[in-house]
């Protein structure tokens, strides 16, 4: 029994310090950011505590029947999500390729998108009760950036006079250029308090009191990232080319248009941001 105890005890501490060696190599080596890195190393932590093996003794067999049973009680994305993970732990951290390269992610299927009409903005927007809550609502469908670099913007990243927004990211998985916000949201930021380290001063509970507060009363999904989707259809609405809209939205660009033959110059975005003249409210 003592022994047992012991062996477990040490098989413990094995994975701990595996872990922590991992986490350098996402962190260091891949240059991720520290979100992805958490859940990287938490699904991985997850796998070898049900597997209940050292990770120099997981076979092929032993991730088959992990994924097989997570496919059977978790959504396609968790299951996805798992499976990058142990990708990166065995094969980039490991050095043991063939414990996961049989393994395939699942083609996802053509789904259209409903994006939110104005009229559906509008409504979500009358159900917001604080003037920072309206802030960000305007923030977020005017600029068409992600939650993790709006809630992250310092005040160095913001040029308040051009109103340009100039996103950081700690990974390299994630890429912004430089986008804008508009009058609207301009007007916004002098009811509220711009002082501090952040620009949106605001904890995790009420932020996510907004978007469940506004779903619920208008009927409609309402998310930062439905958010970001009416950005893009309204910017394409407004004439904005496809690969600028890309670059207000820090997507790396796809064509060899976009990526060599396309001036992203500050001054540039500017004007074409200005010149689409976008409308959240009105």
């Amino acid at each position: 029994m003592e022994e047992t105890t012991i062996g477990c005890q040490h098989r413990k501490r094995d994975i701990e310090d595996t872990l922590k060696n991992f986490q350098e190599l996402l962190r260091v080596d891949l240059r991720l950011e520290s979100r992805t890195v958490k859940i990287h190393c938490r699904n991985v932590k997850c796998f070898l505590k049900k597997i209940g093996k050292r990770p120099s003794e997981v076979s092929k067999l032993d991730v088959r029947s992990y994924l097989h049973e997570r496919i059977n009680q978790k959504s396609r994305s968790t299951v996805n999500n798992d499976l990058k993970s142990l990708k990166r732990f065995f094969r980039d951290f490991l050095d043991r390729p063939e414990v996961v390269n049989s393994f395939r992610f699942p083609q996802s299927p053509f789904r259209s998108k409903t994006i939110l009409s104005r009229n559906d903005l509008k409504r979500a927007y009358q159900t917001i009760e604080s003037d920072l809550g309206k802030a960000l609502f305007l923030f977020f469908a005017s600029s068409g950036l992600r939650r993790s670099e709006v809630l992250g913007l310092t005040f160095d990243e913001v040029d308040f006079k051009k109103r340009m927004v100039m996103p950081k990211h700690e990974g390299s998985t994630k890429h912004s250029y430089i986008s804008f916000y508009n009058g609207e949201t301009e007007k916004a930021f002098k009811t509220i308090d711009l002082d501090g380290d952040r620009l949106f001063k605001i904890s995790d509970r009420q932020f996510r009191k907004i978007w469940k507060t506004a779903s619920k009363q208008t009927g409609l999904t309402i998310s930062p990232q439905k958010l970001r989707e009416w950005f893009c259809c309204e910017m394409g609405n407004l004439g904005v080319s496809d690969r600028y809209i890309d670059a207000f939205c820090g997507r790396t660009p796809k064509s060899v248009l976009a990526r060599h033959y396309t001036d992203y110059n500050p001054e540039r975005l500017k004007r074409i941001y200005d010149d689409a003249n976008l409308k959240v409210l009105i």
